[in-house]
């Protein structure tokens, strides 16, 4: 088996069936694709949908059922079931291009050193795209367009995990996941993907292609600022988590750049765009310190 299409889920049965007759409509030899859809204790009918595209489509789509919630433990449980000797994960809310398959397989033929492909992510807005967005923020709503063509991403860049890839075989040499990272349940806890990313590029070279594109929906909800706040403030958390950085000294910047932004908010707050930036630096410096002090001193 040459590709394992991976495609977990958590409540969202319409979107993941689209996904999934997406990757069924691959130019790619069928026969080198298998499509694991985990489902990450779903309570629609998620089950249903897969399963009846599995009754039509026969064993190349595999419905599996993970109990414990969690993207990170769900994405886990999908690198423990591939097959493929690639593995390529797809959001449960995307659609992939005809060619994505083919084009993410061909970057890794390149070079055995590769281990990690990502691709274009292009919205598609439910509603339209808010104006007061600043443009440093889209990437917040899994926008990625990071060059034309193939080309080697250097650190601090990485692919999103609405369209990344990794040959198989890395995880026999570096652990998955970490689970204390990702999303669980309705929390915006992330940075399980730039973890791994920078472990796995001690030993591996990680790529962007322009040509396996793939369209990631963009819900009304999200396009609200309420949700674009919780989101900058998860951020904080994460990377909190992330760092595992525990001391007071961390707690005490924070507090400090959270009090610098508050200042300059005040001051800016006749310039829309100035004053939303400072009110991004306000959630993400509070999420920090939540993250810091709330997380990290679990156990």
């Amino acid at each position: 088996m040459k590709v394992t299409v991976a495609i977990c889920t958590h409540n969202r049965a319409k979107d993941t069936g689209e996904a999934i007759e997406s990757v069924l409509a691959q130019s790619f030899d069928k026969k080198q694709i298998e499509i694991v859809v985990i489902d990450n204790r779903s309570t629609d009918d998620t089950a249903q949908v897969v399963n009846g595209l599995r009754e039509r489509h026969g064993p190349r789509v595999r419905y599996i059922l993970e109990n414990k919630l969690g993207l990170s433990v769900a994405r886990n449980r999908a690198i423990r079931e591939a097959n493929g000797e690639f593995i390529l994960f797809l959001d449960d809310d995307a659609l992939a291009s005809s060619h994505w398959v083919q084009h993410i397989v061909d970057v890794f033929e390149r070079d055995k050193a590769i281990g990690c492909v990502g691709g274009r992510i292009d919205p598609i807005w439910e509603t339209e795209e808010p104006d007061w967005i600043p443009e440093e923020y889209r990437s917040v709503f899994t926008i990625l367009d990071y060059s034309n063509g193939v080309k080697e991403m250097p650190s601090p860049s990485i692919p999103y995990g609405a369209n990344v890839a990794f040959r198989t075989s890395v995880f026999r040499h570096i652990e998955p996941f970490r689970e204390d990272l990702g999303r669980v349940g309705k929390n915006l806890l992330s940075s399980e993907e730039s973890e791994l990313i920078a472990r796995l590029r001690e030993k591996y070279k990680v790529y962007y292609t322009s040509y396996a594109s793939v369209k990631h929906k963009i819900a009304k909800e999200r396009t609200t600022r309420k949700w674009f706040l919780k989101r900058i403030f998860w951020q904080g958390v994460s990377d909190a988590v992330k760092r595992q950085d525990k001391s007071i000294l961390a707690v005490l910047k924070h507090t400090i750049r959270m009090l610098q932004a508050i200042g300059t908010s005040l001051l800016s707050i006749f310039h829309y765009k100035r004053f939303i930036r400072q009110v991004v630096k306000i959630y993400y410096r509070n999420g920090s310190i939540v993250g810091i002090l709330r997380y990290n001193s679990r156990g």
